[in-house]
């Protein structure tokens, strides 16, 4: 059970290191990764288009 402990913190602490030393790079795999609508879902992907929708309408409003 220990050697399981401890390989639990030794990955931890290894991954807090390259974090530490690489700030981008979980930020730049989050932007290579390009699947933006499959990690929000149905309610988010369908709020995100009505967002827009409404936007355009605006706009279209203020300066038509």
């Amino acid at each position: 059970m220990d050697s399981k402990k401890t390989a639990k913190e030794n990955r931890e602490r290894l991954r807090q290191n390259e974090l530490k030393h690489n700030p981008g790079g979980s930020m730049r795999d989050g932007f290579n990764k390009g699947d933006a609508a499959g990690d929000m879902g149905w309610k988010g992907m369908a709020l995100l288009i009505l967002v827009l929708f409404l936007g355009y309408v605006i706009y279209r409003f203020f300066f038509s």
